[in-house]
């Protein structure tokens, strides 16, 4: 097939292979590159072997490339979409356009396209551009699942502004009895089905499915009406451990902690509907509710291990009375006692002469006063009042981190962790296999087979404890805390302001949000 023919050249194609005959002397490369503009078709590979023809001045046919096809069809993985290129010049596309709108029905029809064809508007169309020509329509994803659960109580304090009422009036636990409802979860649904531009269904997508997350000792599932519901095995109280919603035993004290209870320590939460008598102490897993308007009275010690702690009445500690919690504690007053929180401590009227950690220290911001002792944490303190009129030494020091030290730790926290992991998977082999000889063994060997019990469970707790600290710390990490100590009404002569490393002793009253501002307290 003769593609162009004059006196200067001539272009042939036989079955898809160009072959050119440069005629006249002096046939120059910007005439070649003349020509492909012209034939969109021509495919130029062998373009050194045109070089040389053209400087030897060589008149022997010689192979350049290929000569394409009008038009070319690419079809997506998925047969969503198909995807048209034609290769003829403008002209030749101006001049010949119903003949190439057959051509491209044809090919979608020899492509067995038969949904989804889009307009094609030859007359603006590029040479050697892409166009969508057929498009199908995709699935549409169904709903993801959905989850409620029960709402734990409300842990915030409710101050009144007259001052006449409780200032930590709170509704800190939620009992529940067997078979209560603890969640549910709506299904993920089925989506609507698309079709492909072969006019062949696309299977619908179904929605994300969500795991309902509980502890299942403590609750269960059951389908009702389409639903899957999470209902409470036992009687307690709602809690919550490592984001995991459990029913934790319940511990109702009607009276006081004292000499008809004794100390206390249990697994679960506490409610003590009297106080903590001098002396004696409460150790808890869940939260811990003193609810007596009298508060706490040189009570030894008051620690939740895994929750939270509120005082109704607040602590007259004399030096004596400590309360801790994993979590937050929540107290009326704290007078001359020492309090400890991973997170958040709230104090309602005073804190006076008290040793406080934690991350935050909030105190009333209308009438909360920190008078003496020493108040750390890691990110803010927030009070009305520091100090008093006689200027007490009043400390108030916020920490901030170390990133650097604090990742070395998660790092050594996550090391010791493995290593642990590593024994209980041992162990758990021991104990499987002497599980299977657990009928015939003598009494020496059940002893080694409780203690080897014993030693896993406790492992299981300190690699618990780990999991837990590393997460603290990489949530720490992710977060970009503005340090700072917030005094709203008046800060005392006598009181220290501590920010980091940098400190300063006020001599004169004053109030204010100090930070540090280009590595100098704004004091």
């Amino acid at each position: 097939m003769i593609i162009i023919e004059n006196d200067e050249i001539m272009l042939s194609a036989d079955n898809g292979r160009v072959f050119m005959t440069i005629k006249k002397d002096h046939y120059n490369l910007k005439k070649v590159d003349e020509l492909t503009r012209n034939h969109p078709r021509l495919k130029i590979s062998n373009f050194m072997a045109v070089k040389k023809a053209v400087e030897s001045g060589s008149h022997d046919p010689i192979e350049v490339g290929s000569w394409i096809d009008s038009m070319e069809l690419e079809i997506s993985t998925d047969k969503m979409e198909a995807l048209i290129t034609i290769y003829e010049s403008q002209n030749f596309i101006q001049e010949n356009i119903e003949s190439l709108q057959k051509n491209i029905q044809k090919l979608l029809q020899d492509n067995e396209i038969v949904f989804g064809q889009q307009p094609l508007d030859l007359n603006s169309i590029k040479t050697g551009k892409s166009y969508i020509i057929a498009k199908g329509v995709p699935p549409e994803k169904g709903a993801d699942a959905k989850i409620n659960y029960l709402q734990q109580a409300e842990k915030t304090p409710v101050i009144n502004e007259d001052g006449k009422a409780d200032y930590f009036d709170m509704n800190f636990i939620v009992e529940i009895d067997e078979g209560s409802w603890l969640g549910e979860k709506i299904p993920a649904q089925q989506g609507t089905e698309g079709k492909n531009i072969l006019g062949e269904s696309v299977p619908a997508l179904m929605g994300d499915d969500l795991p309902l997350k509980y502890d299942t000792k403590s609750a269960y599932e059951v389908e009702e009406e389409g639903k899957t519901v999470l209902r409470s095995k036992t009687k307690g109280v709602i809690g919550e451990v490592n984001g995991v919603l459990t029913v934790q035993k319940h511990l109702v004290i009607d009276g006081d902690v004292g000499l008809e209870t004794g100390n206390l320590k249990f697994d679960g939460s506490i409610q003590v509907r009297g106080t903590v008598m001098a002396g004696y102490s409460i150790v808890s897993s869940g939260d811990i509710s003193i609810e007596s308007n009298e508060g706490v009275h040189s009570a030894e010690l008051i620690k939740s291990t895994e929750g939270d702690v509120f005082i109704k009445g607040g602590i007259f500690g004399r030096g004596i009375t400590k309360v801790e919690a994993h979590h937050n504690i929540f107290v009326k007053h704290a007078n001359e006692c020492s309090l400890k929180a991973k997170d958040t401590i709230h104090i309602g009227f005073y804190s006076l002469g008290s040793t406080i950690f934690c991350n935050e220290l909030i105190l009333d911001e209308r009438k909360g006063k920190i008078i003496g002792g020493k108040a750390i944490a890691i990110n803010s303190i927030t009070s009305a009042y520091t100090g008093n009129n006689s200027e007490r030494k009043t400390e108030l020091v916020v920490q901030g981190i170390d990133r650097k030290i604090l990742t070395e730790n998660a790092k050594t926290k996550a090391q010791e962790m493995m290593k642990l992991q590593e024994e209980t998977t041992k162990l758990n082999f021991s104990l499987s296999q002497l599980n299977q000889f657990k009928s015939s063994m003598s009494v020496q060997q059940v002893a080694v087979y409780e203690q080897t019990k014993q030693k896993y469970n406790e492992i299981q707790r300190e690699v618990k404890e780990l999991d837990e600290e590393i997460q603290r710390i990489l949530k720490m990490l992710r977060e970009t805390s503005d340090y700072f100590i917030d005094i709203k009404r008046e800060a005392n002569p006598g009181t220290v302001i501590q920010i980091g490393n940098k400190s300063s002793y006020l001599t004169k009253q004053t109030k204010g949000k100090f930070k540090l501002e280009n590595g100098e307290l704004n004091v």
